[in-house]
């Protein structure tokens, strides 16, 4: 709402509820890394008991266990199909996701649990080691085909929009979106998560080191409610605001030296970069102290002659600080701030 680049699934990154920190369960289903190389056999015969599949009423995808106490990663997208989301174990019993325990819309990760214990577990490796040429194997469910085995290369390190990932050479298809990706020792170096339509082989998997942090410091939300949050998204009924930019004069710069335009635009452009992340991040009242700030430095820093910014800023700080409301303080910073932008931005 806030931000140049907005991503509408921010608000999931950021649950309900305190950190809940727990020591990882050791139990009899816990597989420990190998030693030394696996063959692609040996990777998939202690690997797939952890394996699952994940179903919604409008998606499939593959997951995997984490923690035997029921803790399953998988990508963020394959769990936004509905109300309810349906695991499967590898011994074909069935359980409801409880909790959406982190997600990262960022990196297209979830975290989920079950009502579970005693689950086999696969160990996580290290992605930063992985080079090209390195041999990965991929299991997952494409096309509702389960426990689906394919090997190949580590084909690139690659950075798509700002996202660090691996390509990988292994085939990957619909239904194995949130699957693992291994490493000759049988460990997760990647989730698979993405398949470059057109292309042959160019498949994709999120390195695991983004998942690592989400396992350390999860934010348990319950599935209901994490639902109810999507569907209002979804939908556009989140809570919203009726832009309300100020009309100033094209004349608002007379009598301002010929450098001032640029400063202008430089400081309330920094303000705005600054203040978005604040208020997506849930902190209006740091977002409108952030605009508050700004408006303040700017008008000590224009020269006497300068009087139309001047006297735009003031008022629109006479006025917001009369607002009860953080975020409606913010949003009337904002809206001042993007009228004189456009006027300083004219030839």
């Amino acid at each position: 709402m806030f931000t140049r680049r907005l991503l509408p699934l921010a608000l999931l990154a950021s649950a309900c509820g305190g950190s809940r920190q727990a020591p990882a369960t050791h139990a009899a289903g816990h597989v420990s890394a190998a030693a030394h190389p696996l063959t692609v056999a040996d990777i998939a015969a202690r690997a797939l008991p952890a394996v699952v599949t994940i179903r919604t009423a409008e998606t499939l995808g593959t997951g995997f266990v984490v923690r035997s106490d029921g803790w399953i990663a998988t990508n963020l997208h394959v769990i936004v199909g509905g109300p309810r989301v349906r695991v499967t174990l590898g011994d074909e019993r069935e359980f409801d996701v409880v909790e959406v325990l982190a997600a990262s819309p960022e990196h297209d990760l979830a975290l989920l649990r079950v009502e579970a214990r005693g689950l086999h577990t696969v160990p996580l490796g290290d992605s930063d080691t992985m080079r090209p040429g390195d041999p990965v194997v991929a299991i997952g469910n494409p096309l509702g085909l389960e426990d689906t085995v394919s090997n190949g290369l580590v084909s690139a390190r690659r950075r798509i929009d700002g996202l660090e990932v691996l390509q990988v050479s292994a085939p990957i298809a619909p239904g194995s979106s949130g699957g693992p990706l291994f490493n000759e020792r049988g460990e997760v170096i990647g989730v698979a998560t993405a398949v470059l339509q057109g292309g042959q082989n160019l498949n994709f998997g999120v390195p695991v080191r983004y998942l690592a942090p989400m396992i350390r410091q999860p934010a348990p939300m319950p599935l209901a409610e994490f639902a109810l949050l999507l569907s209002q998204l979804r939908r556009g009924s989140a809570p919203s605001h009726t832009r309300s930019v100020p009309r100033y004069p094209s004349s608002l710069f007379d009598g301002c030296p010929a450098q001032t335009k640029k400063l202008v635009v430089r400081l309330l452009g920094d303000a705005v970069d600054a203040g978005a992340p604040l208020f997506n991040d849930g902190k209006p009242d740091a977002c409108y102290h952030m605009y508050d700030g700004a408006a303040s430095d700017l008008v000590r820093k224009l020269p006497p002659t300068c009087k139309g910014p001047a006297k735009a800023l003031a008022e629109a700080q006479r006025r917001a600080a009369a607002l009860g409301d953080p975020a409606a303080q913010a949003w009337l910073m904002r809206d001042s701030f993007d009228a004189i932008l456009d006027i300083a931005r004219r030839p």
